[in-house]
């Protein structure tokens, strides 16, 4: 089986992240043929198409691991009802200059925590809409609106609760297959 190179985001700068948490606990659960890099956003200036002609080092170094990974992975706080700045900022530069959008045909996959109940349910739809327009075939279920308990999680990506564990494992198996799915249908090599 062909390894699956998949890019994370962790939509928050916070040093202390329950979504950087939950992303050590993702990748802890998921299948052995995938591999993961973060790619990181906290170094990116705000995006205005004045860089276009001539993108940053920061920006360039951003669509060079969008480009060197066979799918995406969103792990986000919801900040006021919708996503974080900070990632909004890192999409809008991998989607331009326009005709060079690094997310077009890339499958992605959006889950987030949050101390309230409804976990980051309703960012979570305004991420999708961001990554529909991108033209990201995007994996709509599993759906997956973590609450956060910090109990649940250890210190290097364990999961102490067995439902959550049970439930983010099936979620990482739906994302392995979801990218088989789409890179049969859109090989790579045709992107």
């Amino acid at each position: 089986m062909t390894t699956q190179k998949v890019g994370y985001f962790v939509g928050s700068l916070a040093k202390g992240s329950i979504n950087r948490t939950l992303s050590k606990a993702l990748l802890r659960v998921a299948p052995q043929h995938m591999e993961f890099t973060e790619i990181p956003i906290g170094n990116l200036p705000l995006y205005s198409y004045d860089y276009d002609a001539d993108y940053p080092p920061e920006g360039r170094a951003l669509k060079e691991a969008i480009a060197g990974v066979d799918a995406v992975l969103f792990v986000s706080p919801e900040y006021n009802r919708s996503i974080p700045g900070a990632l909004k900022n890192a999409i809008d530069w991998a989607s331009r200059p326009w005709g060079q959008n690094s997310f077009a045909r890339k499958p992605s996959a959006v889950i987030g925590a949050s101390m309230g109940a409804i976990g980051t349910a309703v960012a979570q739809q305004s991420l999708k809409q961001v990554m529909a327009f991108c033209n990201s075939p995007l994996m709509n279920a599993v759906e997956a609106y973590i609450h956060f308990k910090p109990e649940d999680y250890g210190a290097d990506g364990e999961i102490n609760n067995p439902e959550l564990e049970s439930f983010l494992r099936t979620y990482m198996q739906e994302f392995h297959e979801f990218i088989a799915r789409v890179l049969t249908v859109l090989p790579p090599d045709e992107l």
